[in-house]
């Protein structure tokens, strides 16, 4: 198979005299219109430079922006179009006129006017890191108390770019050199580029975008801000945003090499980039390197070291955190800034950078589990190539199907690559959970959701406390993360409690333990992180966002003082987050991550129908009732699902009323059960029963079926369950005659959701890729509050 191609563009730092000699007299209307619009000559410049102008960025960014294009141009003639595009920093204004988002004359202007805007800052500095501990500079500079340095550039795994006070810049040098991390190479640079201290530039050139027209790409170009693709309508607030931005230039070279390119074309004066892929290609054979966390924005080159570092768009600026906010972990005030005059929040900066780190995540953001793989591998593998993270849904599947999903994720991933799975509450099956636990156990999964738990089991206190030691200090530390996911502050009070006594000692007696796992695990919470949820679609106790918030940041205060917990615990927020604003109110009300659900059922990689993907894309907020939930259905447990378009919240409703109601089948009213029997189930509930008697001996269940032939009121709710099975696999296959009974679990967030994305790319849901749908609300939250925090300052 041919493997698909890109056209690479630098940006500062890839800039040399007499650069262009051999294009100029090839494109003299280009020249001419170049020469218009900036006052002075181009060609004169990278051949003479007399005045050493080309190391001054007002007008290095255009010549170097005109010499990349008249490149391109001529490499165009002879070759096909590529694949994708993308730029570094400046290079990136090349890559967007490569793909027509303006014109020539457009982009000339706009290079010289952020050049000139970059040009005017003063005061700071830049420092590039090379070497084999670039990877660790985050950590460094926590460790230092430098929180006033922002990462500039991740161009590699070994070349980072800080920015900041240059007094604060020797200091981490300083502290670089002394662990051993790499060497460190002051910049011939004016200011602080692409970091906090370039707000006021920032500003400026957003109001200057505003007199322009910008299109939407024809080819996909990688964004420097976000690593991914441009989709519709994103280039002036990236553009925008590049100013004070990280340049994340090594994740988007990994995102090319995941979307299989294999060969690329550098379209400028040098071979700098070209340098940086080849590296990038050694990294990914040699499987992932951890990428440089809390990164931030910064405008220095590719290390062609000691040229002038050049701007590009970046992941927003991110500060190392301070030791005592990593150790809480809990999210600001005013969550992801303004700080030291940046422009506001980031999406990269909301929520709390200490889960970030744990999680080797860029957002504070999960995609939660859907059960019966509808969270599927191809969904998480997609959230995981994105520097995200998803949960793959275990409910209702037997341990080979999960098995199975775990191996096709270590495959897609990579051995470092970041999953998360799903572990249902079985209330009916102990023996399942804890199967799945010891599968999880067995292969290393590190990430677990627990979803639908009233209370702790040995299967979450075996998963938590497996492997939980000492470490060099003597801090209690655990290698598995725990989510657990709840709706009341009881239950809350008991994951945020270390693991019952009592299940501790069963498993060390059982030797599922050790005594030096029980002992580490007595100083830590079952559950590092506790994600408040609220009103949702699936399993749901309907509780109000507003409340349940404050009060879970509440209790989690409390106990993490009287326990004091190393690490803390970290609240998240879950239900009902569809919009951005929906976002936005959580990370305020406190939540140090948030958790998606019903957005992402709606989206290519969900294991679902197309039928209802099409019936979730034209729900609305009011659009969703509540059910029985088939697992809990004689406990009276609710689900939230699609009532639109489908008769299954009222058919399981009047179900539960019957089991109520009637003592066994026999005395059901006769019109009841020929409707059940020739409307709803369309075949009598005695052939019901024998298919549900076969499955459970099948299984090996015989208990429920003993049971149930001694007990009709048993044998009653496990015909009945067999409907809310028959509905979701009728869903699941998108099966046109079963649409009525369609059970479907979403809340209301889809419709906020599809509300949001009305007249947008997303509004179909064939391009909501799961990851798309993560950066489109988290980029909104940050939008929604730097508004705020603009309205507050006026």
């Amino acid at each position: 198979m041919t493997r698909r191609t890109a056209w690479l563009f630098p940006g500062q730092g890839a800039q040399r005299r007499g650069m262009g000699r051999d294009l100029f007299d090839r494109y003299p209307e280009a020249m001419a219109a170049a020469d218009r619009i900036l006052g002075f000559s181009v060609r004169e410049l990278c051949l003479g430079d007399a005045g050493e102008r080309l190391t001054d960025t007002r007008y290095l960014q255009p010549a170097l922006f005109v010499v990349n294009e008249l490149t391109r141009r001529a490499y165009a003639a002879r070759e096909p179009a590529p694949d994708f595009l993308a730029g570094h920093s400046l290079g990136e204004y090349n890559a967007l006129l490569a793909a027509d988002a303006f014109d020539f004359e457009t982009g000339l202007a706009l290079v010289a006017r952020r050049g000139e805007l970059m040009g005017r800052a003063t005061g700071g500095a830049m420092t590039a890191v090379v070497g084999p501990g670039a990877t660790r500079i985050a950590d460094l500079l926590a460790e230092a108390g430098l929180d006033d340095v922002d990462l500039a550039n991740l161009n590699s795994a070994e070349q980072v770019v800080l920015s900041g006070p240059a007094e604060s810049l020797r200091r981490a040098a300083g502290a670089v050199t002394a662990a051993g991390a790499g060497r460190c190479v002051p910049l011939r640079v004016s200011a602080a580029f692409h970091s906090r201290y370039m707000a006021d530039a920032a500003r400026e050139f957003a109001a200057f975008l505003d007199g322009f027209e910008l299109r939407d790409p024809r080819l996909p170009v990688i964004a420097n801000v976000t690593a991914r693709p441009y989709r519709p309508g994103e280039v002036r607030r990236l553009l925008a945003a590049q100013v004070h931005s990280t340049v994340r230039w090594s994740e988007s070279m990994r995102h090319l090499l995941a979307r299989d390119v294999g060969r690329i074309a550098e379209q400028g004066p040098g071979r700098v980039l070209t340098g940086l892929w080849d590296a990038a290609v050694k990294d990914a054979a040699n499987g992932p390197a951890p990428a440089p966390r809390h990164a931030a924005g910064g405008d220095s080159a590719p290390v062609a070291v000691g040229a002038a570092a050049d701007a590009a768009p970046g992941a927003g600026p991110a500060r190392a955190p301070s030791p005592a906010a990593a150790a809480a972990g809990s999210a600001p005030p005013l969550p992801g800034g303004p700080a030291d005059g940046v422009p506001g929040p980031t999406a990269e900066r909301l929520g709390s950078a200490a889960f970030r780190a744990d999680y080797g995540v860029r957002y504070a953001y999960l995609a939660g589990s859907m059960y019966k793989g509808i969270a599927s591998t191809e969904l998480v593998a997609r959230m995981g190539r994105a520097g995200l993270l998803g949960y793959f849904g275990t409910g209702g599947l037997r341990t080979e199907r999960i098995e199975a999903a775990i191996a096709a994720l270590r495959a897609e991933l990579g051995p470092g690559g970041g999953f998360g799975m799903n572990l249902l509450h079985a209330l009916h099956d102990p023996a399942l959970e804890e199967a799945t636990a010891r599968l999880f156990l067995r292969h290393g999964v590190r990430f677990v959701e627990a979803s639908g738990f009233t209370q702790p089991t040995r299967a979450l206190v075996l998963y938590r406390l497996s492997g939980a030691h000492r470490d060099g200090a003597g801090r209690a530390v655990a290698p598995n993360r725990l989510l657990a996911k709840v709706s009341r502050p009881e239950v809350a009070t008991a994951f945020m409690e270390p693991a019952p006594e009592a299940l501790v000692r069963g498993l060390l007696a059982d030797g599922l333990l050790t005594a030096a796992e029980a002992e580490a695990g007595r100083a830590l919470p079952l559950a590092g992180e506790v994600c408040a949820e609220a009103d949702s679609g699936g399993h749901t106790d309907a509780a109000v966002a507003y409340t349940l918030m404050p009060a879970m940041t509440g209790l989690r205060d409390r106990i993490v003082a009287e326990r004091g917990y190393p690490d803390g615990i970290r609240v998240g927020a879950a239900g009902g987050l569809g919009a951005p604003e929906s976002l936005a109110a959580a990370f305020v009300l406190g939540a140090d991550f948030v958790v998606t659900g019903s957005v992402n059922q709606c989206t290519p990689q969900a294991g679902t129908s197309d039928a209802v993907k099409d019936l979730l894309a034209q729900a609305d907020v009011q659009d969703t009732g509540y059910a029985p939930a088939g697992d809990m259905f004689e406990i009276g447990a609710r689900v939230q699902v699609l009532r639109r378009g489908t008769l299954f919240a009222a058919r399981a409703n009047k179900l539960y009323q019957a089991y109520r109601r009637y003592d066994g089948l026999e005395a059901i009213d006769a019109k009841l059960r020929r409707t059940i029997e020739d409307g709803w189930f369309r075949r009598d509930l005695e052939q019901v029963w024998k298919e549900t008697r076969e499955h459970y001996l099948r299984t090996g269940r015989p208990q429920e079926v003993e049971r149930a032939e001694r007990d009709p009121k048993h044998r009653m709710a496990l015909v009945f369950r067999w409907y809310f099975v028959h509905s979701t696999r009728t869903a699941m296959r998108g099966d046109p005659a079963e649409r009525v009974n369609y059970q479907i679990h979403t809340g209301p967030a889809i419709g906020a959701f599809n509300r949001f994305a009305a007249g947008t790319a997303l509004a179909d849901w064939r391009n909501r890729h799961v990851d798309a749908v993560a950066e489109a609300l988290m980029a909104g939250a940050a939008e929604v509050l730097r508004d705020r925090f603009s309205s507050l300052g006026r």
